[in-house]
Parts: C-alpha cells; sequence; structure tokens
C-alpha cells in the first residue's frame, strides 16, 4: 500500500485528489493532508510516508520547491511527485534539482495520475509528456538566463518604474540601468521594455505577479 500526502492550499484541490484516489487508488492510502509546506514536511516527520503530491505555490513562507528539499533531505525513502498549475521552465528545473521524482499539471488524466504515482512510489521519474519535452529541449538548448541584477532590474521595470527610479530603487546608476537592459534586450531577443517583461515572464525569468 502507498502511503500519500496530500500537499496543497486549497481545500478543494485536495479534496479532489482525495476522491480520485479513494474511487481508483486501490493500493493507495491518503494518510495526511497538508495546506502548507511546513505542514507537509511535519507530517512526513510524524507519519510513515512513501509519497507526497505536492503543489508549487502555499499562501505560507516555505515553497513547494523548498518543501521537496527539505522532505528528500530529511526523509529520503518518502518520494514527491509535483502537481501543480505552472508549467514554465524554471519552475519544472527547480523541483527536479530539489529532488522531485515528477511533475505533472493539474489538468493531467485522473489514470495518467495514478500511473505517475505509482512510478514515483516505484523509484522512476514520471513526467507528464509535455513538461518531458520541454525539459529534454530545455536541457539540450539551454535559453539565456539573466543575472541577478538584471533580473531586479526587470522586476523594477516590470512594475512601471523609470530608468531613473530603478537606478535610485537598486543603488546603482541610470548608465548602468540602461546597460543592463541592453544586454536583457540582447539575450531575449527583444527591442522593448514590454517585450523584454512579456518574453521573461514567459519563460519563467521573473515571478507570476511582478507586474502591478
Amino acid at each position: 500500500m502507498i502511503r500519500v500526502v496530500l500537499a496543497d492550499d486549497h481545500p478543494v484541490v485536495r479534496a479532489g485528489l482525495r476522491a480520485i484516489l479513494d474511487r481508483y487508488g486501490d493500493d493507495m492510502t491518503v494518510v495526511g493532508e497538508a495546506a502548507t509546506g511546513e505542514e507537509a514536511l511535519a507530517l512526513c516527520a510524524a507519519r510513515q510516508v512513501d509519497l507526497v503530491l505536492m503543489d508549487l505555490r502555499f499562501a505560507r513562507e516555505m515553497s513547494g520547491v523548498e518543501a521537496t528539499g527539505a522532505i528528500r533531505a530529511a526523509h529520503p525513502d518518502t518520494t514527491v511527485l509535483v502537481v501543480t498549475n505552472y508549467d514554465t521552465d524554471t519552475e519544472i528545473l527547480r523541483a527536479i534539482e530539489a529532488g522531485a521524482s515528477g511533475y505533472l499539471l493539474k489538468d493531467s488524466d485522473p489514470q495518467d495520475l495514478l500511473s505517475a504515482m505509482r512510478a514515483a512510489a516505484g523509484g522512476e521519474t514520471a513526467l507528464s509528456p509535455a513538461v518531458a519535452g520541454r525539459l529534454f529541449a530545455r536541457l539540450h538548448k539551454p535559453e539565456p538566463t539573466l543575472t541577478a541584477q538584471e533580473t531586479a532590474v526587470l522586476a523594477e521595470v516590470a512594475r512601471g518604474a523609470s530608468n531613473r527610479e530603478v537606478a535610485r530603487a537598486l543603488f546603482i546608476s541610470e548608465g548602468t540601468v540602461k546597460g543592463h537592459l541592453t544586454g536583457i534586450f540582447d539575450k531575449l531577443g527583444v527591442r522593448t521594455r514590454t517585450a523584454a517583461v512579456a518574453v521573461a515572464e514567459r519563460r519563467g525569468l521573473l515571478e507570476p505577479g511582478t507586474r502591478p
């Protein structure tokens, strides 16, 4: 029997996952539910858990990626399968690097979810076809990444800041801001600030919700 913890901050999502497992998962049992990453980690410490279905975003401080890393470090025999709405390349790579054994989107077919859970619990990697394709392409042809300073500049731009306001916020000169923007435009293959923000958000280089 695969002992499962459901980690998601939306009760409706947890209820839906539980219903799927109750109906189709004859070889699975839910041993706990967590509304935060901290709760998921605590459950793994308090109970014998084989598999955690982990969302990536929680209202509390610990993210799904951080919780995944903490669970894998403290409980190596516990497997984590990410089930989320977020499918940016950055999110996928962070989750895999943190130790997740698989990555599925919440619109996956229930049977695909169950198959992925069994595969992950059995020590295999479980990726939805769309995620697997994107991860393969990313690893074999990495997209340009932004430096920490470039990311900070673009985040301010996304909030609507002018070059002068960006310089003031980051304690750098306007000339440095312009230089960073030139580099950002080159890396992203764009010519405008608006396009740079849009492309960066699509590639997961900027956190969702950066824009006002």
